[in-house]
């Protein structure tokens, strides 16, 4: 197995995000990072786990998803 850190451009790869989106959910998702100097490094065992505990959904921010058509209106009767 190969135990190696990552780069921005390959967790990007990796994962099929941007660079931009990398950095952003550094800071808004607390995706596991490590600051090494001024680069940011990644290990790929701490993502794939962080991914799949739901770290990078971004369902948590968004309204419950239910099966129900919406339209926008309130039943208020």
């Amino acid at each position: 197995m190969e135990d190696r850190w990552l780069s921005v451009n390959e967790i990007a790869a990796y994962i099929g995000i941007t660079t931009d989106s990398v950095y952003r959910w550094i800071e808004s998702k607390s995706m596991p990072a490590h600051r090494v100097g001024r680069r940011w490094k990644f290990r790929k065992e701490e993502i794939d786990e962080w991914v799949k505990s739901g770290g990078a959904d971004d369902r948590e921010s968004k309204e419950p998803v239910t099966d129900e058509p919406t339209d926008g209106l309130t039943d208020a009767t």
